[in-house]
């Protein structure tokens, strides 16, 4: 995805080329094959759902051919974790796969541990502490309950995108806000929860047992064998 001249310009591949996907369920399938994988095109070639999509389906709302719409359901369904994963952008890890990417980007802290060793900022204290008592939060909650807000903590997007990107976070449904008449209304709405809520901490943690550069060589072998990459750039991407 590029912009030009003020639009933004999809990449992707033509509905009948070899290799387009062509529903949600083929997008699953190639996910659970591949291990994890991007929402928009990276620097690897390949490696992204856009370029494995037709472009002229993105943002039509049609849940049968919208990668958009897929990636709502996915996240509902909760087999593969969807988040800001991959510098801070969107994408999708397996159930096989989610226990390295947490060793490789916790260096083995639950976070409880991370703030008792000061690593944690108190923006993402406040957050994680909300997920003590509710299991899943619509981010306008996370937002005001947490402090940040007009006269309150500032970088909100920030602080997220970083608990998504150390595996802590991951987005778990989207749905729109409802007023006092139980009415929907305006966009859908990212709802958190914390990746143990889906898999379970047995398995998120399972991987704590070997080294976090163990962990990132795994990631870093299985990207050489589904794509042609170089390994300096795989290594910037999964930072």
């Amino acid at each position: 995805m590029e912009e030009i001249n003020g639009q933004w310009i999809m990449h992707g591949i033509d509905w009948n080329e070899e290799g387009c996907l062509h529903s949600c369920d083929e997008l699953v399938e190639y996910i659970e094959e591949v291990g994890f994988l991007p929402l928009f095109e990276t620097a690897i070639p390949g490696f992204s759902v856009e370029e494995h999509a037709d472009p002229s389906y993105w943002w039509s709302g049609d849940k049968e051919v919208d990668p958009w719409e897929w990636r709502a359901i996915i996240a509902r369904d909760g087999k593969i974790a969807y988040g800001k994963f991959f510098g801070k952008k969107a994408g999708f890890i397996s159930k096989k796969w989610f226990p390295y990417f947490a060793n490789m980007r916790r260096d083995g802290y639950d976070f409880d541990a991370l703030w008792d060793d000061g690593k944690a900022s108190i923006r993402q204290k406040n957050i994680m502490d909300l997920f003590e008592d509710d299991t899943r939060l619509f981010s306008y909650e996370i937002k005001e309950k947490a402090g940040f807000g007009k006269g309150g903590l500032k970088n909100f997007e920030g602080t997220m995108a970083d608990l998504q990107m150390q595996t802590y976070l991951c987005m778990r449904d989207f749905k729109k806000k409802v007023n006092k008449r139980g009415e929907e209304y305006g966009w859908d709405v990212a709802i958190y929860s914390k990746p143990e809520e889906i898999y379970g901490y047995k398995h998120v943690t399972k991987a704590y047992k070997e080294s976090p550069e163990e962990s990132r060589e795994r990631i870093i072998s299985q990207i050489k064998k589904c794509y042609n990459a170089d390994e300096a750039l795989i290594r910037k991407i999964i930072k």
